[in-house]
């Protein structure tokens, strides 16, 4: 299960497309023991525990991170438990101290950066104005050196989204393998932006297989992402939104959150379905957390419905205002990623790499089972150590 805790926020970026409001508050510590106290209680036993710290500007409050992460570590469960820590930064604030940290505590690091300078300025500025992307570039050349496979999260807008492929490229001349691209739902996109997208995620396919055949696999979210799905068969249970079920998002004040990205300024109002000190309300879940799309119409009748995110409900929410129908652009680039991951999977398999891709995109999948297994291994024989 999936928690989000904003752990300020308060933000050095004036980014004109994000959906949290600017505060200075901090989330005091007794708020955080109650949201580590609720994970561990909450998730069943065979359910990872993912704790993410988001703002705001997380690392503006790196000392809040430290506490937390202390909190959770010292848990009664924490050792029985397969539990995975990640930090979201904008990439204007990094440090040796943050890296060796973030290393020691094995925590996953990833920066939000739109692409090369002209993009990532576009929307992503500081709050005086200030250009943000010489910082961010090389905060993600120091993190390449520290942090091993991080990760980068490019958001794209109707202003910035046929920039798409050279986005990839620069990411990829940096030296990030690990890409993570995603539209702004929230904006208006029109039929015929909808109607490019499949170029665009050609190019990007082109180049994704041109890395892979070359011996350079990247990870790129929409297609890797798809083609284990489509390899799979479709989307499992877990994997599909649980929005206020099996994800939640905290505001500093404690205020629960169906996802962080419904956050808006985490006072109460919106889309909150309780607080940690007074707990969830049923009535406010009810009315929030309904993600159903695969009942009605087009999605009941759509070939590609296994593979489709359509069940997201944020997404469905900022790109058609419900959060049980997806709005047109949605299923416009979910039908693009899917049909372009297809073909991936056929022009790879017919040059005789199908199992070269099937190892690449499952990678994660089997370190992650092999470090659960490491844990367990280790938790047995520790507890056969206090035994003798």
């Amino acid at each position: 299960m999936k928690y989000t805790l904003c752990v300020t926020q308060r933000c050095n970026l004036a980014c004109t497309y994000c959906y949290v409001g600017k505060r200075e508050e901090v989330m005091p510590l007794d708020i955080a023991r109650h949201i580590v106290d609720f994970a561990f209680e909450r998730t069943p036993p065979h359910e990872k525990i993912e704790i993410g710290f988001f703002g705001g500007e997380p690392l503006l409050a790196f000392e809040r991170i430290r506490d937390i992460t202390e909190l959770i570590e010292a848990h009664a469960d924490f050792a029985e438990r397969d539990v995975e820590m990640t930090v979201v930064s904008n990439g204007t604030t990094f440090s040796d101290e943050i890296a060796d940290y973030l290393l020691a505590h094995a925590i996953g690091f990833g920066v939000s950066c739109d692409g090369p300078p002209a993009v990532q300025d576009h929307f992503r500025r500081y709050a005086d104005g200030g250009r943000s992307s010489p910082d961010v570039e090389n905060t993600l050349l120091h993190v390449i050196e520290r942090i091993p496979y991080p990760m980068v999260n490019a958001v794209y807008h109707p202003e910035t989204f046929l920039e798409l492929p050279r986005v990839v490229r620069y990411f990829s001349e940096l030296g990030l393998r690990r890409i993570y691209l995603n539209p702004d739902f929230s904006a208006t996109w029109t039929q015929t932006e909808a109607e490019v997208l499949p170029s665009l995620y050609s190019d990007i396919r082109k180049f994704y297989s041109y890395t892979f055949l070359k011996g350079d696999p990247h990870f790129i979210s929409f297609l890797d992402g798809k083609i284990s799905v489509v390899l799979r068969g479709g989307y499992g249970p877990l994997e599909r939104c649980r929005m206020g079920r099996g994800e939640y998002a905290f505001s500093v004040e404690g205020n629960i959150y169906p996802c962080e990205r419904l956050l808006g300024d985490g006072k109460g109002g919106g889309h909150c379905i309780g607080n940690i000190e007074t707990g969830l309300v049923p009535s406010r879940i009810g009315e929030h957390c309904n993600t159903s799309a695969d009942d009605g119409e087009p999605c009941r009748s759509c070939g590609l419905r296994d593979y489709c995110m359509n069940w997201c409900g944020c997404s469905n929410y900022m790109s058609g205002g419900s959060y049980d129908a997806p709005g047109a652009f949605l299923c416009a680039s979910e039908r693009a990623a899917i049909e372009t991951a297809m073909s991936t999977i056929e022009a790879l398999t017919a040059c005789g790499h199908g199992s070269e891709l099937f190892a690449h995109v499952f990678r994660d999948q089997v370190i992650e089972e092999h470090e659960q297994l490491q844990k367990g291994g280790d938790v047995l024989a520790a507890k056969s150590n206090a035994a003798m």
